[in-house]
């Protein structure tokens, strides 16, 4: 029976990581997802990279993944911490990440996306307008997923884990974030989005007699040597 382990936004937080990967192998994960922005941080951008390469981790592209890729270098000037990534990552893991895709049809009924079919940037289960992470209506999501009729949707980009059942009996699961937990954006409204634990995240999906089920996970891990990283390296 196919066991899938869903990851999402590691952000180079490769202790987490390896925590998840561990607990998923402890569950039998037959096939394990990574749903994009992998490196944007400032733990171990090179040390995902090469642990992402050595396992088959099916894999496509995030919003800060491509924000890497685009990154002139007047934004890197800019910000310490894509500075810090690019460089760690070089020519060679650039050139990696250019090659993911922007989203994955698994296969007819596990459809993969970081945040929803037609755009990285917007959140496909939370509404932020008010500041603070709102489930959005059945129909808001319906909509949002346009033409997608696959009866599971994998999702990331707000690091909020969360599994909802809409009424056209299509499954929508964000099994959060992996490596960070708690952040504020000024896009497209200024929000916060966090989970009160330092613990990583991830999802487990398997079919079963009665249709798709759902587990939310939370793995305890290092989390004093990443955040000690991200200090030493001071992006």
């Amino acid at each position: 029976m196919e066991k899938i382990a869903l990851f999402s936004d590691i952000h180079s937080n490769v202790y987490a990581l390896e925590a998840v990967f561990r607990d998923a192998k402890t569950r039998d994960a037959t096939t394990f997802v990574n749903l994009g922005d992998i490196f944007y941080g400032p733990v171990a951008p090179a040390e995902t990279l090469s642990f992402l390469q050595k396992y088959e981790i099916i894999t496509i592209c995030g919003n800060q993944d491509r924000q890497v890729v685009e990154a002139t270098l007047s934004e890197r000037s800019a910000n310490s911490t894509l500075d810090f990534v690019c460089d760690q990552l070089g020519d060679k893991g650039i050139e990696w990440i250019q090659k993911l895709p922007f989203d994955i049809h698994l296969s007819d009924e596990v459809y993969l996306c970081h945040g929803t079919p037609e755009s990285d940037l917007i959140y496909l289960l939370e509404d932020i307008s008010t500041g603070l992470p709102v489930v959005r209506s059945d129909e808001e999501i319906i909509t949002l997923l346009g033409h997608i009729e696959a009866k599971v949707v994998a999702c990331g980009h707000s690091h909020i884990p969360r599994s909802v059942m809409l009424s056209s009996g299509q499954l929508v699961v964000n099994p959060g974030s992996v490596g960070l937990q708690a952040y504020e954006d000024d896009e497209p409204v200024g929000h916060a989005m966090e989970n009160c634990t330092p613990h990583a995240s991830y999802a487990m999906l398997e079919k079963r007699a009665h249709g798709w089920h759902s587990n939310l996970i939370r793995v305890p891990y290092d989390a004093e040597s990443a955040a000690s990283d991200a200090l030493k390296n001071d992006s």
